[in-house]
């Protein structure tokens, strides 16, 4: 069988052709176990000169520590810090995507071939998008290589499938206005709970007094302190901001 491949050209490669531009490369880490990081990601990070870390240091950066488990050769690249602003103040985020859009192009012109690190997939809710976006429109080649996606990795799991037959499944960022989306059918993915649990656990306890509904939550999904509940009255309200909550209504 036959797949599309991404060579990964070196920076010296690049630059011998007279082309001089890198490639970027935006790398799903999946939900938090090693094994489940991709091979295609494995393989592109150790080709790559330089990883964007999206925290204040490699310590504090989760796609990091799992990538290390998967891949050693991470250890011996060019590591760059590179922190987005945790806020929903639309002029700082665009501020703060243009600049480390414009490091990254930077980077790029010298030839440095680029692996951008992100926890899940980059194509769900993932910050990688905004950079993606921007460096694709000035022009550069930018890839994405998919990670598992946590909410599938939730379910598996809790060992439950996410849908049946004709059922619709309706992935909600749960940092967000919640109210409405009790009138989803189907199962509800709840993605990044943490600071909404206890909003998020009242409006599921009135609507299961009308409704039969399995409510389950995984936090910190394939990592050693991976949490699991299967009931509403026991979601923690203190749990951390990589808490997935599914609902399924029947």
């Amino acid at each position: 069988m036959k797949y599309k491949k991404y060579e990964v050209k070196t920076q010296e490669q690049n630059l011998s052709k007279n082309r001089g531009i890198g490639i970027l490369y935006g790398i799903g880490v999946g939900p938090g176990d090693p094994e489940l990081v991709t091979l295609k990601a494995v393989r592109i990070v150790g080709e790559c000169d330089t990883v964007i870390l999206p925290a204040k240091s490699k310590e504090d950066c989760i796609a990091y520590g799992i990538m290390k488990e998967a891949c050693g050769k991470i250890a011996e690249k060019e590591l760059i810090c590179m922190p987005f602003p945790m806020t929903k103040d639309e002029s700082r985020l665009t501020a703060a995507h243009e600049q480390i859009c414009l490091e990254i192009k930077k980077l790029l012109d010298n030839g440095r071939q680029v692996a951008f690190l992100t926890i899940g997939d980059p194509t769900v809710y993932s910050t990688y998008q905004y950079i993606h976006k921007r460096v694709v429109k000035g022009g550069y080649e930018a890839h994405i290589v998919n990670g598992v996606p946590s909410f599938c990795a939730a379910a598996g799991a809790l060992g439950i499938s996410l849908a049946d037959n004709k059922e619709e499944i309706h992935v909600i960022p749960a940092s967000y206005e919640i109210g409405k989306t009790a009138e989803f059918s189907g199962t509800r993915i709840y993605m990044k709970s943490g600071k909404k649990l206890g909003e998020l656990k009242q409006m599921l306890q009135k609507q299961q007094k009308d409704s039969r509904l399995e409510v389950y939550s995984v936090e910190n999904c394939g990592m050693m302190n991976e949490k699991i509940t299967t009931e509403v009255e026991k979601l923690d309200d203190t749990s951390g901001y990589l808490t997935i909550v599914i609902v399924k209504e029947h």
